[in-house]
């Protein structure tokens, strides 16, 4: 009896922790699990999405070609751009970009010592409070790369 109850308690704590892994708000059990899967075929789209996108940039570029990654956020957008070599005046381009299409940067990461790292968040301006489009800010991103490779004469 004692055993029973043991693992009654014990998948309660698992679903509770798996609930609040992929954050859902659902109280029945069946509907956890539900919301998990969704989540796990969430993940998997974004890996694919990944995979795709590096594919198709070590396909096009040499690997020290920056790299850029644009997802949504639950406020904004996420946007990352990595190259494995220091990309001196990059920064500038990048943020131009984010000038230019009125977003607000909310907190950013960059690294340019030996490598090139950025990470930033950003929200819509107020006076622009349209949903801000993930490939437009990519295609600018990688317009702005573009423009700084040609504008420092880099080969790439």
């Amino acid at each position: 009896m004692v055993s029973r109850e043991h693992k009654k308690a014990a998948l309660h704590d698992n679903l509770q922790l798996l609930r609040s892994i992929t954050n859902s708000h659902s109280k029945e059990d069946s509907s956890i699990i539900i919301d998990a899967s969704k989540y796990i075929e969430e993940l998997k789209q974004k890996i694919d999405l990944l995979t795709h996108d590096i594919a198709q940039s070590s396909s096009s570029y040499q690997n020290s070609y920056p790299m850029v990654m644009v997802e949504t956020q639950e406020k904004g957008i996420r946007v990352n751009v990595y190259s494995e070599r220091s990309c001196p005046g990059l920064l500038v381009f990048v943020l131009k970009v984010f000038e230019d299409m009125n977003i607000n940067v909310l907190e950013a990461r960059v690294s340019c010592t030996e490598n090139f790292h950025l990470e930033a968040l950003g929200i819509e301006s107020e006076e622009n409070r349209e949903t801000i489009d993930t490939d437009l800010v990519k295609q600018s991103v990688l317009q702005a790369i573009q423009d700084w490779i040609e504008s420092n004469d880099q080969e790439y």
